[in-house]
């Protein structure tokens, strides 16, 4: 912990430097130098901030407390570090999201769900307390009962309110293997409603569902077991998205199945011609399988696609009230006609305090939503931008749109959906200078 504390001195000193003299920063956010990748999917055309404070030192466990499954880490821990020291205890993260180089910070600030989610929300509902540097080089602790309006718009702030520097979140008890049932359906209607069945019986603790096509729809069921007759991986030249059209029943080491999109980046190699292909695979994989290369690979491309004046790809979540997924589904097979779909159910505990009230109202009040994320499909079309057009039909339907991709809103339309009294008064309070930037300027698209 002294260690800890020197680090996070460091930082806030840094911070204090910048606050005394904010004209340093040219009208522009601060930046960070960080360990793992960004997971903000590389936009061509968004302005980086300066200076650059280095947070890679932020990367170490600081505590795991099994008797009251408790753990207290720096935000730079990412959950495959964080799970290779767990799941030998007996223990897990509440909710682990599914790329290896997710950190506990970033799942925070923006947004970690997974197959757990349907009943335990997000990582950030198994947090119990934060600290964080704001704006002014001060080191403040807050929690559901310390300054409680700055815990609850720390998850979803992007950063904008302050550098989290440590969490302290529940850990639950877990077992080796997870044993998996993947249910094949040819229709919409069979398929949504075993899965609104199954999340109501909670009979499964981890439940997801890939969408192929129109015509072949993957139910994925998992439970935590102690024996498997066979193990399989995906990190090599197997292709885990691909054989739940293929195995009705598959067993992975639980650090396995936590990571079992990881290698395709869910399956974002189809983007990179040859890379599905077994040999390719083998020949080549270590430059390019795995979700950090192929995140690289992409901020790369970045200056080639802004000199082309192309856009990127459409990679990003967007929630969907429970009550609107089959008509939201209905358009999306007409006017996307982009597969596979990752399909994650997502119950908040209730509403956050970052989401607007006319937000709330638009989703009737519901705070089951049913993540739907649309990795991959090409954006050139000339005439249609269709990372807008999805963005439009999600607010139409009372969804959210994570802001992890290309964002178009107007400041009224984005207000629409993000309470801005709220963020607004916790911004006052933690970063009065906006040395941070605020989420709409960070996050919304400028061209």
């Amino acid at each position: 912990m002294n260690h800890h504390d020197q680090k996070v001195r460091l930082i806030a000193d840094q911070v204090r430097s910048i606050a005394a003299d904010p004209s340093v920063l040219g009208g522009r956010p601060i930046s960070y130098v960080k360990k793992s990748v960004s997971h903000v999917v590389p936009n061509p055309y968004q302005q980086g901030g300066a200076p650059k404070i280095d947070l890679s030192p932020l990367n170490e466990i600081l505590e795991i407390d099994v008797d009251n499954q408790i753990c207290i880490a720096e935000s730079g821990v990412t959950f495959t570090e964080l799970t290779r020291q767990t799941v030998p205890l007996g223990l897990m993260p509440v909710v682990v999201p599914e790329l290896e180089t997710v950190t506990i910070g970033g799942a925070v600030s923006g947004c970690s769900i997974e197959s757990q989610s349907y009943h335990l929300g997000g990582f950030h509902d198994s947090c119990l307390e934060y600290e964080v540097i704001d704006g002014r080089g001060d080191i403040i602790t807050c929690s559901p009962t310390e300054r409680p309006d700055i815990f609850q718009l720390v998850h979803g702030g992007y950063g904008t309110l302050g550098i989290v520097t440590k969490l302290k979140f529940k850990l639950m008890p877990c077992k080796p293997y997870v044993h998996l049932d993947n249910v094949l359906f040819d229709n919409f209607d069979d398929f949504w409603a075993a899965l609104l069945q199954h999340c109501q019986d909670a009979d499964f603790p981890f439940i997801d569902a890939i969408i192929h096509d129109p015509e072949h729809f993957v139910l994925c069921l998992g439970r935590m077991v102690d024996y498997a007759p066979f193990l399989s991986r995906y990190d090599g030249t197997e292709i885990y998205y691909k054989s739940t059209l293929t195995k009705s029943e598959d067993f992975m080491e639980l650090r396995h199945y936590f990571l079992r999109y990881d290698g395709e980046c869910h399956w974002l190699t189809k983007t990179v011609p040859g890379l599905e292909n077994k040999i390719v695979r083998k020949l080549f994989g270590k430059l390019f399988i795995g979700s950090t290369k192929l995140i690289k690979l992409s901020n790369m491309l970045k200056p080639v696609l802004r000199r082309a004046k192309l856009r990127p790809d459409i990679v990003v979540d967007v929630f969907v009230p429970k009550q609107r997924f089959a008509d939201f589904f209905e358009w999306y097979k007409t006017d996307f006609d982009f597969f596979p779909l990752w399909i994650v159910p997502y119950r908040m505990p209730e509403f956050y305090p970052w989401i607007a009230d006319e937000q709330k109202a638009r989703a009737e009040n519901q705070n089951f939503m049913i993540d739907v994320a649309v990795y991959g499909k090409p954006n050139c079309d000339p005439e249609i931008d269709y990372s807008e057009r999805l963005e439009k039909k999600v607010a139409e339907v009372g969804g959210i749109k994570t802001l992890i991709g290309r964002n178009h809103y107007s400041p009224e339309e984005f207000w629409q959906t993000y309470s801005k009294p709220r963020i607004e008064a916790a911004k006052a309070a933690m970063d009065p200078q906006n040395l941070f930037g605020t989420i709409y300027d960070r996050m919304v698209l400028k061209k």
